[in-house]
């Protein structure tokens, strides 16, 4: 019978073999590592004497070297065929004077004929990196015979055509040198990078049958493209790829600066030709190779439409040009119905979209100017009639820019409506269409992205075309020159019809509408400066068809159309008091009539969303009309007591009461103080006792029936219309009677507070009785500054700062319970 181990024992045996086979496999590793130190050749001599060769087993690790050998290999090699280079050029050039050229010739050609040989014989001995080395000599031996060749036979010959034809003859030998011994890398970039010259150096020296310089260009750029689509070797390829990129470069700005400076259709074929050349050569490059495809697609748009927009600026008006060149980018967009390649398709639209950037700022100073023109006539308001438009904008861009201005932002406006069709249209095939899968069953990840995409871009090119085709409408009085009044009733019309676009269309357009209908808005109620007819009539408009948006609009949309009513209302009822020839502090009170007309509507309104926004703005009119007011003392403060009568009317509603009520309260002590400051008044007391008397009587009443009402608004605004007028009356008071009695009221109140734990009686009695005995004290203190010695204040402000750092921490704490205590009061 057989025993058969338990699973134990059997998992122990086999874990006791894998220990052994470990160990075994540590030992034979660290054999490898010591016979591979071994082999290596030592890098330098070392003066020591040699130690004794190694056991069996390495006694411990080898430094490392700082370079490897086929590092140390390839300079020396690399240094060796440059000296032997400098040595044949010295040769050649200034050594062996006793020998004539011909024979340095004879000789340097036996010594080309030997470096170029000994590569074979070095690669059969498997020596790459040395048959490298006396490679490369021998390229630069040949450059050196062809110059033997010059000075021995040929001196009377044109240098550059010598060397035309010396670097087509170099480039052909050196590829056939190349291709006979491929394992050498330096030869076919060598005769890549020579083949640039032939050509362009041909085109420099002349002659009857030599090409222009760009088309040598070019033609040498059609050869990189070929070499670098179908040559073997990948180097050679890359290289290729550079080179086509330079020379092909280089020949289509030549020809893009010629047909730019082209002035007839005929001087413009030439440089056409040459570029739509260019634009097959790089079309065909981007076709073959989808690595190259980017650039190359991008390269032939650009080519196309530079050539035949060329050939449309010759023949049409000035000024006209860069229409030409949109409507040929416009076209290059057919090629999104074609069968071309993504990558190619992507690269062509790219150029498209790049011309038409382009075309976009030329005409972005004609839009500036049909804006901010009108901003010149604030200076001068209500003068003279503008005879036209460019006379009332003061144009300050070259009118040349102008006429194809409106055609240009037409035709930007109606692709990105082609666009936004465009995409809509994807995105609703690509969500009836069934879910792209992967090999798991899960959908991929492209089919997200794309549809996020076109979710982003559709709304952007639908706002972008609505942007467009508003430019293009507001730029057109400008252009045309229309008399004054059409101008202002156009941009009015256009105004209000995009205001109330907003109100009627979805997001994001709306909010595009809107906006631009609002900066319209603003643009043409500047225009409308120069005549009182023009004022009137679009101030009145527009306040009216934005209520009328507000009313139609919803959201933000709506806030902003109410917020602009308000401020159109605003000028509107300025512009009725500058008719009616009321002076600065007169028209304040006409301009009152807005927040007025707000805090009624806002009433009306209770808690929608646009009475806040709406009252906001109105309060704006309110502080306008308080600076117009200021240059007319009685004025100004009748103008503040009835800013504070809308603020107390305000103050009515639950919602408004806490802000409007201190509101309220300010501006009466305010609208008192300035009308006894007007009327010179010496003893105020008599007219702002009679006030807070009542003042405080109403608010203990307020505090009875509702103790949660904040000290502040039972007892403030009474104190502050007594105690302020008189401090500042104290102040310039030379008896001691008024300043004695405020500061017993002063100490009455703050003691009043501290009992009642009220914290405005405390605060404003405290705050008064503090300046009223620093204005009693003032005089002695000046005495006394006057007679202490110089340094000593100084010195006590150091003390002082050197105790109050000592106890920062305890004068932070006193000063949080002295906080504290006053936020626990009411």
């Amino acid at each position: 019978m057989k025993n058969v181990p338990t699973p134990a024992e059997e998992l122990a045996v086999l874990d006791r073999e894998l220990r052994r086979l470990d160990a075994r496999r540590a030992q034979l590793l660290a054999r490898r590592s010591w016979l591979l130190a071994a082999l290596q050749p030592p890098v330098a001599v070392s003066a020591q004497p040699p130690s004794p060769p190694p056991g069996p087993w390495p006694a411990g690790p080898r430094p490392p070297a700082e370079a490897s050998p086929p590092s140390v290999q390839n300079v020396l090699l690399a240094l060796g065929g440059i000296l032997l280079a400098v040595a044949a050029i010295a040769f050649t050039l200034v050594s062996w004077g006793h020998m004539g050229i011909g024979g340095r010739s004879a000789v340097l050609g036996a010594v080309t004929l030997a470096a170029l040989g000994t590569p074979a014989v070095l690669l059969r001995r498997g020596l790459v990196s040395t048959a490298e080395s006396v490679g490369v000599l021998g390229l630069v031996l040949m450059v050196l015979d062809a110059y033997a060749v010059h000075r021995v036979a040929l001196a009377g010959t044109d240098g550059l055509a010598y060397a035309a034809g010396v670097s087509a003859v170099l480039a052909g030998l050196w590829s056939a040198y190349g291709l006979a011994l491929p394992r050498l890398r330096a030869p076919l970039p060598t005769a890549l990078v020579t083949a640039q010259l032939p050509l362009p150096l041909w085109a420099l020296a002349g002659g009857p049958a030599a090409p222009s310089t760009q088309w040598a260009l070019l033609l040498t750029a059609v050869a990189d493209v070929a070499v670098a689509l179908w040559g073997r070797q990948s180097v050679v390829r890359g290289f290729a790829w550079v080179t086509a990129s330079v020379t092909g470069g280089v020949a289509v700005l030549t020809g893009l600066w010629l047909s730019v400076a082209a002035g007839s259709p005929g001087e413009a074929a030439g440089p056409a030709v040459l570029m739509l050349t260019a634009s097959a050569v790089a079309l065909c490059a981007a076709w073959r190779s989808p690595a190259a495809a980017p650039g190359a697609s991008v390269v032939a748009g650009l080519a196309a439409v530079a050539a035949v927009g060329g050939m449309i600026r010759t023949a049409v008006p000035q000024g006209w040009a860069v229409a030409g060149y949109l409507l040929c980018a416009t076209a290059l967009l057919a090629v999104v119905r074609t069968s071309l390649p993504d990558r190619v398709r992507q690269g062509l639209v790219r150029s498209s979209g790049a011309v038409q950037a382009a075309a976009a700022v030329t005409a972005l100073p004609a839009v500036l100017v049909s804006l901010a023109g009108p901003v010149t006539r604030v200076t001068d308001i209500w003068s003279t009639a503008p005879a036209g438009t460019r006379e009332a904008l003061s144009p300050a861009v070259p009118l040349a820019v102008l006429p194809a201005a409106p055609l240009v932002l037409a035709v930007l406006a109606a692709t990105a409506a082609l666009v936004a069709r465009r995409l809509r249209a994807d995105d609703t095939a690509s969500r009836a269409a069934p879910d792209h899968t992967a090999p798991g069953g899960r959908p991929t990840a492209t089919d997200g992205r794309g549809g996020a995409l076109r979710a982003l871009l559709c709304p952007a090119a639908a706002c972008g075309s609505l942007v467009l085709w508003w430019a293009a409408l507001l730029v057109l009085p400008l252009v045309l020159d229309m008399p004054y009044g059409v101008a202002v009733g156009w941009q009015l019309v256009l105004a209000v019809a995009l205001c109330v676009l907003g109100a009627t269309r979805t997001a994001p357009v709306a909010h595009t509408a809107l906006a631009c209908g609002l900066t319209g808005s603003v643009s043409v109620a500047l225009l409308s400066l120069a005549t009182r007819p023009a004022t009137f009539v679009v101030l009145g408009v527009l306040p009216a068809a934005l209520v009328a948006a507000a009313f139609r609009a919803r959201g933000p949309a709506q806030q902003a159309a109410a917020c602009a009513a308000t401020v159109f209302a605003t000028g509107l009822a300025g512009a009725c008091a500058a008719a009616a020839g009321l002076p600065a502090h007169r028209a304040a009170l006409v301009l009152l009539l807005v927040p007025a007309a707000a805090a009624l509507a806002g009433a009306r309104l209770g808690r929608h969303p646009v009475a806040l926004p709406v009252e906001a703005t109105a309060a704006g009119a309110g502080a306008l009309a308080v600076l117009l007011a200021t240059g007319h003392l009685a004025t100004l403060a009748l103008v503040l007591a009835l800013c504070g009568v809308i603020a107390a009317g305000t103050a009515v509603r639950a919602e408004r009461r806490p802000a409007a009520g201190y509101v309220a309260a300010v501006l009466f002590v305010l609208a008192t103080w300035v009308r006894l400051f007007a009327s010179e008044v010496a003893s105020p007391e008599a007219y702002t006792l009679p006030v807070t008397v009542p003042a405080l009587v109403i608010g203990a009443l307020r505090r009875r029936r509702d103790p949660q009402t904040s000290s502040w608004t039972s007892y403030g605004p009474g104190l502050a219309a007594t105690f302020v007028p008189s401090l500042f009356a104290a102040w310039g008071d030379e008896h001691w009677l008024r300043p004695l009695l405020l500061g017993v009221a002063a100490l009455a109140v703050t003691l009043a507070g501290a009992r009642l734990r009220l914290q405005a009686l405390l605060v404003l009695g405290g705050a008064v009785l503090a300046l009223d005995a620093l204005h009693e004290l003032t005089p002695y203190v000046v005495q006394v500054v006057d007679a202490l010695p110089r340094w000593l204040p100084p010195a006590v402000a150091g003390l002082l700062l050197l105790a109050v750092g000592a106890t920062y921490e305890q004068r932070l704490r006193d000063a949080r319970r002295l906080r504290e205590g006053l936020g626990r009061m009411r």
